[in-house]
């Protein structure tokens, strides 16, 4: 782990940090929130789409992962820009925009307006994760790391516990001004995006230097640990753009990030179908609130694992840990009882989204300036996994004709890439060696 020679008095930098956390993470973590709602929804309306406009079990799975295609393509010019111009523009101008996009969705009327839609949703949405991403390593400094990218990543559970319940309620509204329930749930979800990019604008600052809310000797001192940092990161990876695309740590990053990308909308996907198949309960409230209880689960694994993991240093070999017991949990789901099986689920759904801030440690502490902005944004074209992922158990269930093939294979890829994980050697000053 890091250790910090900052010159500032005894404790200045734990409290900034403290400070800085307290401004930034909880309200980034609500855009996370959102964000992840507004991808995840159409998981919800899957049974309504299919119903009222006619898309196919085929059409929901590509509409679903077209997403990530314009998602993965957008991140990289997208980061880019914000490292260019700053966060306070950028990011309320993604939460607009994508904001629109998500309301827009209440209008499809078939395949080809799904598969619009959702392409544009992934290009609007593409900037915001890995910019978030790269704003928190202008914030704060290595030893926090881990920690502070798990209280973001708290968005997901938290969006996809409370998001489950709202969206089921919303889903039952039973045509009110012309609407049906899955279209009230498109417009109202957008439209919290809409706002809340409205206030991005006046919340966020650049970077410290521009925060008028913290005090001189603190600023200094968060200055001068972030701008050591930084020049450590030149001397151990590459700081352009170009030597980064074809830097082989990097490249195995974003092969990692884009297997743990499969196992997560493998499960986000088809864990409210899985869940009302579970119970024998169509997709509503219901549903929605017996599929909060993975996410509430996943909540305390992501606060509590990364914050562990930068108290002792061993990044890697906690990822590695977690991951192979969400892989063998879901390789025990497809034959789990109810009670057995939403604990596979809990423990599977725990996993995927708590190794992930383990993950961005190893990047963000070997990459420095454009690089790090480039390959943020590079390693996360890995959310083609998320494309990959419905399609390819789609595939696997038609081939081997079972419901449960493409759910093991999927299962296979999360302990492989545990293996990988393990395996994984970094320059960076987090690492730790076998």
């Amino acid at each position: 782990m890091v250790t910090d020679h900052s010159d500032a008095a005894p404790g200045v930098l734990d409290h900034v940090i403290s400070r800085t956390m307290w401004r930034l993470a909880p309200y980034l973590m609500l855009l996370y929130v959102v964000s992840f709602l507004d991808r995840a929804n159409v998981g919800f309306a899957k049974q309504a789409l299919q119903s009222s406009v006619g898309i196919s079990e085929s059409a929901y799975a590509m509409g679903a992962g077209l997403f990530f295609i314009s998602y993965s393509l957008c991140g990289f010019p997208s980061n880019l820009i914000l490292h260019k111009i700053g966060a306070k523009v950028w990011i309320s101008l993604l939460l607009v925009t994508w904001g629109v996009v998500s309301m827009s969705t209440m209008f499809v009327t078939g395949p080809t307006s799904f598969y619009l839609l959702r392409l544009l949703l992934g290009i609007t949405e593409a900037g915001f994760f890995p910019g978030t991403i790269l704003y928190l390593t202008y914030w704060f400094p290595n030893r926090v790391r881990g920690q502070i990218v798990g209280l973001f990543y708290l968005g997901v559970p938290i969006s996809l516990a409370l998001g489950g319940p709202l969206s089921g309620l919303l889903l039952e509204i039973h045509s009110r001004a012309g609407l049906q329930g899955w279209q009230w749930m498109f417009l109202v979800e957008g439209l919290i995006a809409l706002v809340l990019g409205i206030t991005a604008f006046w919340y966020l600052d650049n970077r410290p230097p521009n925060a008028q809310w913290l005090p001189p000797a603190e600023k200094t001192a968060l200055i001068e640990v972030l701008a050591r940092e930084e020049q450590e990161r030149r001397t151990i990876g590459p700081a352009k753009v170009l030597p980064m695309l074809f830097d082989p740590h990097v490249l195995r990053f974003v092969l990692i990030y884009f297997l743990i990308q499969m196992s997560v909308y493998g499960a986000i996907f088809y864990l409210p179908a899985e869940i009302s198949a579970l119970i024998h309960k169509p997709a509503g409230l219901e549903v929605g609130s017996v599929s909060a209880i993975p996410w509430i689960c996943a909540l305390v694994a992501v606060y509590w694992i990364p914050k562990a993991a930068d108290r002792r240093g061993n990044h890697r070999r906690l990822a590695a840990l977690t991951l192979l017991i969400a892989g063998i949990a879901s390789f025990a789901f497809p034959t789990a009882g109810p009670v057995e099986g939403l604990l596979a689920l809990s423990l599977a759904v725990s996993g995927f989204i708590a190794v992930q801030p383990l993950f961005w440690t190893f990047p963000t502490g070997y990459l420095a300036d454009s690089a790090k902005a480039g390959g943020i944004a590079l390693i996360g074209t890995g959310n083609l996994g998320g494309f990959l992922a419905p399609n390819l158990k789609v595939w696997t269930d038609e081939y081997f004709h079972s419901q449960s093939a493409g759910l093991y294979l999927l299962a296979a890829i999360t302990v492989l890439n545990a293996g990988l994980i393990a395996l994984t050697k970094t320059r960076h000053a987090h690492e730790d060696h076998p």
